[in-house]
C-alpha cells in the first residue's frame, strides 16, 4: 500500500502550521524552505516562522474576532498558537511574543517530528503530481511565481506591505517617556512617549515631508488599509495619526496628570526586553530620513534604532476565481494554497488558513472526506470568505465579527451581540471538533 504524502512549500506561519497538521495525523510531509540558500529582501535569519512585521498575533480578548480566531484554533491543536504562548512577551490584552523564541520554538518541533523532511531547496515550479500545498507568503520566488501566474491563467493581484522600526530600551528617554497600557489594562506593558500640540505640529510636518524610497512607479503603490504605512496616514490629514496609532485616549502622562494630546507607544519585541518596536509606525522612509524624524519623538531623542522600518511588496491570487473554501483550487483537487498568498491578511489569518490546508490535506491523502468549519466560526468566516468575496474588488482581509452571519434573532446592543457570536462560535467549532475527532498533539 503506498504511504500517503504531502508536499508544502513554504515553512512560514501558513506553511509550518499546516505541515504540523499533516504530520501529526499520520501523513509524511515534505517541507521546502529555500532559505537560507535563497534570501529574501526582509527575513534576517533562516528560522521557520519568522515574524517580519510586528511582533503581535494582535488581541487574546475573546470579546475581539482576533482572539476568537485564536482560541478555535488552539482547540484545533495549533502549533503557532502553542508556540506563541510559549514565547509571550508583555503586550497588555495582546498576544505578542518574542520573534526568535517564536521562530526556534517552531523550527525545533518541526525538525523533531519523524514525520516531516525538511529540504533546504527553492521549488521553482508547483510539483504536477500529488498532494501539494503553496505556502509561499508574499515573497513568492519570481520563478515559482511564474508557474502560479500560469497556473491561475490570470493576473495577480498585490499591494505594498511595510515594517515598523525597532529601538534599543536603553536609549529611550524615560525622564520623558512612561510604561502604561490602555485604561490600565496589562499593566504597564507598553512604553508611552507622550506629545503636546506643539510637539505633535513638529513632528506631523517633518514626517510628511520626509523623503521615501523610490517606488519607479511600478505596481501603483497599493497599501493594505490594515497596514498603512504612517506617512500615507499622516498624509491623509493632520489628526489622521491622531485617531491611528497615535491616540492618547486612556493614557495618562504622569508628568500632567493629563491625556497628552498625541502619543507614540513602543511594544516589547523580545523576551530579554532590550528591544521594543513603535507600534504602527510601518513606513517607507529613506534610513537616515527614518532617524531624522522618528528622533522628534519626546523621549527617542537619542535612540538607537535595532531595525529600520522597510517596505516590500506582497502578492496574493484572485481566491474567490481560484480556491474553494477548503483552499482548494477549483482546477485541480490535490493543490492547496495557504497564507497570506491565498488571500488572507495578518500573521493569525495566515497560520488559521494554513492550518485548514494541512487538515484538508491531510484528509485528501487519507481518503477522507473533507469538511470546512461553518461560516459562524471565525474559521469558518474566514474560509468562506477567501471563496466567496466579490473577485472584481477582492483585497485580503483581517477576521472581523463582520465576516460572521449575523444573530438570529437579532442582538442590538453591540457587547452583548459579540458575545452571543463568541458563544455561538465556540459551540459551532467544538461540534466540529466532535464530528471530526480532531488529534491534537
Amino acid at each position: 500500500m503506498e504511504i500517503p504524502e504531502v508536499t508544502v512549500i513554504g515553512a512560514g506561519l501558513a506553511g509550518t502550521e499546516a505541515a504540523w497538521q499533516v504530520a501529526i495525523r499520520g501523513v509524511s510531509v515534505r517541507l521546502f524552505e529555500m532559505r537560507p540558500h535563497k534570501p529574501t529582501p526582509v527575513h534576517r535569519t533562516d528560522g521557520f516562522a519568522e515574524l517580519v512585521c510586528s511582533n503581535s498575533l494582535r488581541s487574546n480578548d475573546l470579546t475581539n474576532a482576533h482572539g476568537l480566531l485564536k482560541e478555535e484554533m488552539r482547540r484545533l491543536g495549533s502549533l503557532v498558537i502553542e508556540a506563541a504562548e510559549a514565547s509571550r512577551v508583555p503586550a497588555g490584552q495582546a498576544l505578542a511574543v518574542d520573534r526568535d523564541v517564536f521562530s526556534r520554538t517552531i523550527t525545533e518541533r518541526l525538525e523533531a517530528s519523524p514525520a516531516i523532511e525538511i529540504l533546504r531547496e527553492e521549488i521553482p515550479a508547483i510539483p504536477e503530481h500529488g498532494t501539494v500545498i503553496v505556502a509561499t507568503g508574499p515573497l513568492t520566488s519570481d520563478a515559482l511565481a511564474a508557474s502560479i501566474h500560469a497556473f491561475t491563467g490570470s493576473d495577480y493581484l498585490y499591494f505594498y506591505d511595510a515594517v515598523s522600526p525597532v529601538i534599543e530600551v536603553e536609549t529611550i528617554d524615560f525622564k520623558k517617556a512612561f510604561r502604561a497600557s490602555r485604561y490600565g489594562k496589562g499593566g504597564d506593558d507598553y512604553i508611552n512617549c507622550p506629545m503636546n500640540r506643539k510637539e505633535y505640529g513638529v513632528f506631523y510636518e517633518a514626517l510628511i515631508a520626509a523623503s521615501t524610497i523610490d517606488l519607479h512607479e511600478i505596481d501603483k503603490g497599493l497599501y493594505f488599509e490594515g497596514c498603512l504605512p504612517v506617512e500615507v496616514m499622516a498624509a491623509r490629514g493632520v489628526d489622521t495619526l491622531r485617531f491611528g496609532p497615535m491616540k492618547p485616549v486612556g493614557l495618562v502622562d504622569p508628568r500632567t496628570q493629563k491625556e497628552p494630546y498625541a502619543v507614540v507607544q513602543l511594544r516589547q519585541d523580545n523576551l530579554a526586553a532590550t528591544l521594543y518596536n513603535i507600534v504602527g509606525f510601518q513606513n517607507q522612509l529613506k534610513w537616515g530620513e527614518q532617524k531624522r524624524v522618528l528622533r522628534l519623538i519626546p523621549g527617542l531623542e537619542q535612540a538607537d534604532f535595532a531595525r529600520y522600518g522597510m517596505i516590500h511588496r506582497n502578492t496574493y491570487i484572485n481566491a474567490p476565481s481560484i480556491l474553494k473554501p477548503s483552499f482548494q483550487t477549483k482546477r485541480r483537487d490535490n493543490l492547496f494554497f495557504a497564507g497570506q498568498i491565498s488571500g488572507v491578511e495578518g500573521y493569525t489569518e495566515s497560520a488559521a488558513s494554513g492550518l485548514m490546508a494541512g487538515r484538508n490535506a491531510a484528509a485528501l491523502a487519507l481518503g477522507e472526506p473533507i469538511e470546512v468549519p461553518p461560516p459562524e466560526t471565525a474559521l469558518g468566516a474566514l474560509s468562506h470568505y477567501i471563496a466567496h468575496a466579490d473577485a472584481k474588488s477582492y483585497q485580503p482581509t483581517n477576521i472581523a465579527f463582520g465576516l460572521l452571519p449575523p444573530m438570529n434573532p437579532p442582538v442590538k446592543n453591540r457587547r452583548a451581540r459579540r458575545q452571543a457570536m463568541v458563544e455561538r462560535a465556540l459551540s459551532e467549532i467544538d461540534a466540529f471538533i466532535s464530528r471530526r475527532d480532531v488529534v491534537t498533539s
